[in-house]
Formats: structure tokens, sequence, C-alpha cells
């Protein structure tokens, strides 16, 4: 069961347990019995009306042997005597007398409490108060136990609203590891993934107005140059088709990182694709790019793997890794790209010989605009393995990258038969 009832069962168990014995120890102590007044009474009562049946019934000498067998039993102070008052027995009866007419003579049949007042009235609230101070301190107890984790949980979803998302409050817990615990430490882990979504977002911001920037400077000096000479239009114009087209490519990938992103919580277009054969095409492909910087390129891997994808994203998915590596790799170097097939997973493992990333940097380049530090700019704007990944995660796949023992890099696809819901926890190297 949760931790937070058994502590909740224990604690009332606790106060129930105290307040049984706080009443034992009252009770040895001053002798004082709960509701021992009431008791005292019944059986003041029970007593003067036996005693008073058998004067009636046997006579005066019956019920004085009676009273004398009574003290010597359970001592009430019991007495009984001839009243001489006249009227006597027209009075009422009270709780400790009993007026009786027998053969013409008023008896007088009394008892005389011997009980403290005082004591009476402490045995009588004796259990209220115990159950009243034992429930103070448990519900004291309770609410500070709760209301502590409550405050420095509002405390944080507060900064959260006003936009501090490094706050956290999972070490202000003082060491409990109840379900209040867990939630503390779930919120630190929704807030640390909210500041990494802003910290990302910053960043994607600045990364791309600063891709932005170098084209639009170069359109700039291009405007600049046709100014002082317009006799070179015509190279002019060439420079600046390549420059639009360069804008062209990054809003594209721009784009179509954003859709990925905010897509992610909606259903695919699945259709059963040829997951080996859509590889092959693209294999084609780079081949035939691949020859100008002398790279040799597996060109078919064999197998089939049928699956339900949404063709589009597992396309730029595997294209994006298939063209890091030849934009990467080593001139006159060879790009190894290999399939294995499981009855539910299609595992696909392409290696290049290029100068590879340093361990700490195999996270790294799969965030937009990110490449490794030693990397040789060769084009592109560094989103195509945060598309990939994107796009395999979707499916409930994963994509890692791992430095071969050759040197290089290696980028390996894992994508299932059947889409998840959600794709892997975490990527591992």
């Amino acid at each position: 069961m949760p931790r937070l009832f058994w502590k909740f069962f224990t604690t009332i168990w606790l106060t129930l347990a105290a307040t049984i014995a706080v009443i034992i120890v009252i009770v040895n102590l001053f002798q004082a019995v709960p509701f021992g007044r009431e008791l005292e009474l019944r059986q003041q009562e029970f007593v003067l009306n036996l005693t008073a049946t058998v004067l009636t019934m046997d006579g005066e000498d019956a019920a004085a042997r009676f009273v004398r067998t009574s003290e010597g039993t359970l001592p009430l102070g019991l007495t009984i005597s001839m009243a001489t008052e006249s009227g006597a027995c027209a009075d009422e009866n009270t709780a400790e007398t009993r007026s009786i007419l027998k053969d013409g003579i008023c008896y007088r049949i009394s008892v005389s409490g011997k009980a403290s007042v005082v004591l009476d009235y402490l045995a009588l609230l004796m259990p209220w108060i115990a159950i009243f101070v034992s429930s103070t301190i448990s519900a004291a107890a309770l609410a500070r136990y709760l209301i502590r984790p409550v405050v420095h949980l509002r405390d944080g979803l507060s900064a959260l609203a006003h936009g501090r998302f490094d706050v956290r409050i999972g070490d202000k817990m003082a060491g409990r590891t109840d379900e209040v615990t867990a939630l503390a430490h779930d919120f630190d882990s929704s807030a640390a993934r909210l500041q990494e979504l802003q910290d990302s977002q910053q960043r994607l911001f600045h990364d791309v107005s600063h891709e932005l920037r170098s084209p639009l400077s170069r359109l700039q000096a291009v405007v600049g140059v046709l100014r002082q000479s317009p006799a070179k239009l015509g190279a002019m114009l060439d420079r600046m088709d390549r420059e639009v087209e360069r804008l062209d490519a990054l809003v594209g990938e721009v784009l179509t990182l954003a859709r990925l992103t905010a897509r992610s919580s909606l259903p695919l277009k699945t259709q059963t694709l040829d997951v080996v054969e859509l590889l092959n095409e693209i294999l084609g492909d780079a081949a035939f790019e691949a020859q100008a910087r002398d790279v040799s390129i597996t060109t078919s891997v064999d197998g089939v793997f049928l699956a339900d994808v949404e063709g589009e994203l597992i396309y730029r998915a595997l294209e994006n890794v298939v063209r890091n590596a030849v934009k990467y790799t080593a001139e006159h170097s060879r790009i190894s790209v290999l399939c294995e097939t499981t009855a539910d997973l299609l595992k696909i493992r392409v290696t290049d010989q290029g100068p590879g990333v340093m361990r700490d940097e195999l996270e790294r380049i799969f965030q937009p605009f990110s490449r490794g530090k030693d990397a040789v700019p060769r084009g592109g704007y560094g989103l195509g393995l945060a598309i990939a990944r994107q796009a395999v995660e979707r499916h409930g796949g994963r994509v890692y990258a791992s430095l071969p023992d050759t040197g290089g890099l290696a980028i390996t696809i894992e994508l299932p038969r059947k889409p998840t819901a959600h794709g892997p926890a975490s990527n591992q190297g």
C-alpha cells in the first residue's frame, strides 16, 4: 500500500493507543473509574429498591439482616430507621432515600455517597479530555506533516507561473519517502524539462537568427556591389539565386522541425511500407552524390521489413542520416550501412570515416543547429539529425550516435514495426 496511507494509519492508531494508555494511568493514579459516578448511583438505586422490597415483603428484621449483609459486601452507607417526623412517608423519594409505610410505621431507607465530587467530575470528563488532547496533538502533527510540503509545492508552482523554471523543491522534503515526496520530485522533473525547453527555444531563436543573418548579409553585399558596378548584374544574380536557395532550404528545415515538434501529440498518418526498400532508394541517390568526393557507400541492403509508418517522416529521417554521413566522411573513404531485423524491430547502422565527435558531444549533435566542435562546415544548418530523431521517436523508435573503434561516427536507428504512443525515455550511445 502507499506509504502515506501507512503513516496516516500509524498516527491514528498511536493516537487511540495513547488515549487508552492515558485513561488507564489516570484510573490507576486517582482510583477514578470512568463513568464511576453513574455506576455508583445505579448501585445505590438498586440497593435502595431491593431493601424497600425486602422490608415490604418480609418485615423489619429481614430488612435489617439484608442491610448488614449488603454493607459487608458493598459498603454504601445503607441504613434503615423509623421516621419520627409526621408525614415523612408523604415525602417524595430521592436518589439517596426511600420512604416505606409498613404496618402503620414509616421507615426511612437511605444511603450516604462517599465519592469525592472532584473525582466524580474527573472520572466523568477524563475520557473526553484524553480524546480531545490526543486528537489535538495528532491533528496538529498530521496538519504540519501535510501543510509544509504543500506550501513548498505552492511556492514552486507560483515560481513556474512567473517563468522561473530553475526552482526545485525535492531537497526541501526533509528526508520524506512518501507519495508527497514523489510528487515533489515529479515537480522537479517537470520544472527541469520546462527549463530545458525554454533554453532550447531561446537557443533555437538565436541559432535561426544567426543562420538567417549570414545569407541576408551576403545578399546585402551583392546589392551593394550591383549599385557600384551594374555591369556585374549576371554574376550577382547567380549569387543572389544561391543565397535565396540557402534561405529557402533553411526555412524549409526549420518548418519541418517545427511541424514535428508541434505534431508530437497528434496521431501518425501511417501506411504499410517496406522500410528496407525505402532505404535502398536513398542509398542509390546518395551513392551518386558521393562520387564527387570519391566516397564509396553501401548501395543496397538485403531483407524486407514491412512497418506501419508515416512515409514522409521516415524517408526524411533515413535521408538525413545517410546524407550527413556522406557530407562529413573523409574523401576517398567508405560509408557502410548495415541492417538487422527481428520480429518487431529494424536496426539500421550508418558508419562513416569522418573526424567524428568528442564523446561528450554524442547527444549534443542531435540538438538543432549543433555540429561537432571539430566538424568542417560542408553546407547544411545542423538540423538533419534533430529532424531524424524527432521523426523516429514519434514512431516509438530511437536514434543514437556512437564512436566506432576504427574512427568516424556511427548513427543507429531503431524502428519498431508498429508505432507506439511514446518514444523511449532516453537515448543511449
